[in-house]
């Protein structure tokens, strides 16, 4: 499949997003977990003041328009950056967040996850429940409690609107642009990533630097809602002390640390105060869930600079010894058939299907080996079987369309993907495969649907209401679907007359 995530929007539409975003870099974003001002030394408990949630934050930003800028601020995010298509891993990061926004404050718990193809250590949470993470947290974070400890923390700054708070502080000086904010937040979210966006001027980052750091208050409520989560969750708290570390380790030894770190260091003495606070929680079983090690050899062998060294590696890793040698032999399964040797992937795999033949990671790399193979029969029949078993299943509903799509049933992928889009509206990957699959289907009217809302959902509104209006010369003769989507130009121009009012 091609792989088009935010590179089919076209430069000219990202390039004036992106103009109207960045005007105003003085701004105060929502800043980054890994990116906040070193903390001071803890206070007593009574000492941090928890805001109520009710209090006057909302004569400034209302949750309703956070919400509502949250919402602009991801389509922009999508224009500029690369993010996952992945829907395993996807899965696994939207589950995660889900399970610990439950144990957390947070009043408002619908939370969207955006996974971003990066290779840097970083997360976010932007205002109205967004929360980013990137593919190189993985990479950093060695067991599953210290990645939950990452976005723990991101969930503290979410339910305790430091967003707000920060522009209540301000209410007698100079209030940033709303449009400044998101834009300032993209370039922080993007760090390390995309060239056109690294490449700002030394005023402008210096700009950034001074307005996207959190106070230290906020970072203390951060940590301690982040290690409660964490301790109420069944997770071990003595993880976000650990992560800490590793974070420190970064700016020590990594020849260029990611660049969040060059400019808000991890002190000693936040891993000590974390440390501290973890103490005082329950004592916990530190467990490391096998997914996420599964999950971090997906990224691993897409990390590698060739499948053939990837083989190399897992192989490396599967003959001697380490603690996850699940995770080893999943990822030299996953290595070989990227590299082409589907034969010597079944026989690396077939020792983790005969223990687990119905565990989803498994049942895709077991049918990916049949794609390999050209065996499309074998492909759908095996996950159609498991998709019956979990009905809902994202992974496996991607999963099993891909392959339709592949073996050249798109009605299959078409019927597969349009049920999957109503439960899915704001996935992107969704929309997309939808439209090439309508097109090869011959639904002329459901491509332009499908990829205006795919350019909808990447804040391209110039290129929806393009589609759209090609939608509606053709349905004509079709009253509901012409009703629908001359609705849908409605809605998109009301979105585009918004983004400008930022």
């Amino acid at each position: 499949m091609t792989d088009l995530h935010n590179n089919e929007a076209p430069r000219s539409a990202r390039r004036s997003l992106w103009q109207r975003l960045s005007g105003g870099l003085a701004a105060l974003g929502m800043g980054l977990l890994l990116g906040g001002a070193p903390i001071a030394a803890i206070a007593d408990d009574d000492q941090i003041q928890l805001p109520e949630l009710g209090d006057s934050t909302s004569g400034v930003v209302s949750r309703a328009r956070e919400k509502e800028l949250g919402q602009m601020w991801l389509r922009m995010f999508r224009s500029q950056v690369r993010t996952s298509n992945d829907a395993l891993l996807q899965q696994y990061v939207e589950n995660t967040v889900k399970g610990l926004s439950e144990f957390s404050p947070l009043e408002d718990k619908s939370i969207d996850v955006v996974v971003v193809k990066n290779d840097t250590m970083n997360a976010f949470a932007v205002p109205g429940g967004i929360m980013g993470v990137h593919t190189g947290l993985f990479m950093f974070a060695e067991n599953e409690d210290q990645f939950a400890s990452v976005i723990a923390h991101e969930l503290g700054h979410l339910s305790q609107r430091h967003y707000a708070r920060s522009l209540e502080a301000q209410r007698n000086s100079t209030i940033p642009t709303l449009a400044g904010m998101l834009g300032a937040l993209v370039l922080a979210a993007t760090a390390g990533g995309d060239a056109g966006i690294a490449a700002m001027t030394a005023t402008q980052a210096a700009a950034l630097d001074s307005q996207l750091r959190f106070s230290r208050q906020n970072e203390q409520e951060a940590d301690r809602v982040g290690i409660e989560t964490l301790a109420r969750s069944g997770r071990d708290p003595e993880a976000a002390g650990e992560m800490f570390e590793q974070m420190l380790k970064a700016t020590r030894y990594y020849r260029r640390p990611p660049e969040f770190l060059l400019t808000h260091p991890v002190t000693e003495k936040r891993i000590a105060d974390a440390k501290l606070r973890a103490s005082r929680m329950p004592a916990v079983k530190p467990s490391d869930g096998r997914d996420y090690h599964l999950m971090r050899a997906r990224i691993r062998v897409a990390a590698e600079p060739t499948p053939q060294q990837a083989v190399k590696r897992f192989q490396a890793e599967l003959n001697g010894i380490n603690d996850n040698e699940d995770a080893a032999r999943y990822g030299l399964a996953l290595a070989q058939i990227a590299a082409g040797k589907p034969d010597s992937a079944l026989d690396t795999l077939q020792p983790l299907l005969e223990r687990e033949p119905n565990k989803a990671a498994f049942v895709l790399a077991r049918a990916d080996i049949d794609l390999a193979r050209h065996d499309y029969t074998n492909a759908t029949k095996r996950l159609q079987h498991a998709l019956d078993r979990n009905p809902g299943d994202h992974a496996l509903t991607m999963g099993l369309a891909n392959a339709h799509f592949k073996a050249g049933n798109y009605l299959a992928a078409e019927r597969i993907l349009a049920k999957h889009s109503r439960v899915r509206k704001k996935d992107p990957t969704v929309w997309y495969l939808l439209a090439e699959t309508h097109g090869l289907a011959g639904d002329i009217i459901g491509v332009h649907e499908a990829r205006a809302e795919y350019y909808i959902l990447n804040g391209v509104f110039d290129k929806a209401l393009q589609h759209l209006r090609h939608g509606v010369r053709m349905a004509k003769n079709d009253y509901q679907t012409h009703a629908i989507l001359e609705q849908r130009m409605k809605d998109v121009i009301k979105m585009q007359e918004k983004a400008k009012e930022l």
